[in-house]
């Protein structure tokens, strides 16, 4: 059975972007439990070890450029590790990049967003993840 609570990971190192979607979580009044990462190699440290706060099912909202592991990277390793290739990944990201996209695709995203597309309302985007926790059934590893 899934949680009630919706469960995040958040792969962002800009500490601006990781308190608007913060707040945007708290004003829409969705009830969230959001693990924040600061790039690729912190997010699958948290993903890799069982003694971590971060419990599955969860989804994760990636950026793509980021210092040590670039989101583009971080996501190579998560498809190519067995344990790991289930998780639904969101890129959230300022690349509008045709290719940053496509790479994106072909890696099994559930989905791109431009974070200039939101117009500075991430409450649209974090309004579309709750129902989409909800009715979507995940894996059960």
């Amino acid at each position: 059975m899934k949680p009630e609570r919706v469960r995040i990971l958040l792969v962002e190192d800009d500490e601006v972007d990781v308190i608007g979607i913060r707040r945007a979580f708290d004003k829409n009044g969705i009830d969230c439990e959001l693990h924040v990462a600061c790039d690729g190699v912190e997010a699958l440290d948290l993903m890799r070890h069982a003694d971590s706060d971060l419990r599955w099912p969860y989804i994760v909202l990636l950026d793509l450029n980021m210092p040590r592991m670039s989101g583009q990277e971080f996501l190579a390793a998560v498809r190519e590790d067995d344990e790991l290739s289930h998780v639904i990944i969101f890129v959230l990201s300022t690349s509008d990049s045709p290719r940053d996209i496509e790479l994106a695709y072909s890696r099994n995203v559930a989905g791109y967003v431009v974070k200039s597309s939101l117009d500075d309302d991430m409450g649209e985007f974090v309004r579309l993840l709750e129902p989409y926790w909800r009715m979507v059934e995940f894996p059960r590893s």
